[in-house]
């Protein structure tokens, strides 16, 4: 290759609210259905948001239900690394972010930002190893809190840990559940954190996800720092309306290697 010319690095990132296994208003057990749904995406990266990492009650009483963590169950032999966060942790289990990855992940930390008297939430940063890339990517799997002013708050604490503890020139992803539903955040990660969000670039606004059965709702994202998007999609349609009460985001990135 000559001096000066470049390379791309191409991989797919997904991210989706789990809703614990379960179906819109819980009525089925679809941990086996999200599998071969997520799997069919054939993402790099995938960020999982409401994932069960025990539970007392279910396996005495549901059908089918694995013996090991939902996170570890859906990874199986796809995703070789996988990263989990407790978040909420309650009498008969717990569950919280996760983070499954075709790239090793050398290093991962769960920042707690819940505020006092809401349910816990959490930051799941994980830094991903490319050699070829000559820096590691970091990505941030984020569920949010379902008040304005305590999202604020996160949004805050996320910039400043973008801030302390990511590279001005290293590969930055943040998906998840942002619970966003007025855009709030959009402004702010802009201007305090220089990112970017997927939808926004590409088709104008951010992409409605919820219901997922009929989105109205502008709650998922995917945001983005050194890097490109080639295509960014919502996937709403079957099976994926019948899996979740999100929708599915799926984006397309590449990165130039000098």
């Amino acid at each position: 290759m000559s001096d000066g010319a470049r390379q791309d690095l191409s991989f797919t990132i997904l991210t989706l609210n789990l809703h614990k296994g379960f179906s819109f208003l819980n009525r089925r057990f679809v941990l086996h259905e999200l599998r071969e749904a997520v799997r069919s995406v054939s993402a790099d990266v995938v960020c999982l948001q409401e994932v069960l990492g025990s539970h007392e009650h279910h396996p005495l009483r549901v059908a089918n239900w694995p013996s090991t963590p939902q996170y570890e169950f859906l990874a199986d032999t796809i995703w070789q690394d996988f990263a989990y966060g407790r978040n909420a942790i309650y009498p008969e289990g717990h569950h919280g972010n996760a983070v499954l990855s075709k790239y090793p992940i050398v290093r991962y930390q769960n920042r707690d930002v819940s505020i006092r008297g809401s349910e816990n939430r959490g930051l799941l940063h994980c830094l991903l190893e490319r050699p070829e890339l000559g820096r590691e990517i970091h990505v941030i799997c984020v569920h949010l809190g379902l008040r304005e002013a305590h999202r604020r708050q996160q949004v805050d604490l996320l910039c400043r840990m973008i801030d302390d503890e990511v590279p001005p020139d290293s590969p930055l992803f943040i998906a998840g559940d942002f619970n966003d539903w007025r855009v709030a955040a959009d402004a702010r990660l802009r201007r305090y954190a220089g990112l970017r969000e997927v939808f926004v670039e590409t088709h104008g606004r951010a992409a409605k996800t919820f219901p997922a059965r009929l989105p109205l709702l502008r709650l998922d994202r995917i945001y983005y720092r050194n890097a490109e998007v080639r295509k960014a999609r919502v996937l709403s349609s079957r099976p994926w309306s019948r899996l979740s009460d999100h929708a599915a985001l799926a984006v397309d990135v590449s990165l130039n290697l000098p």
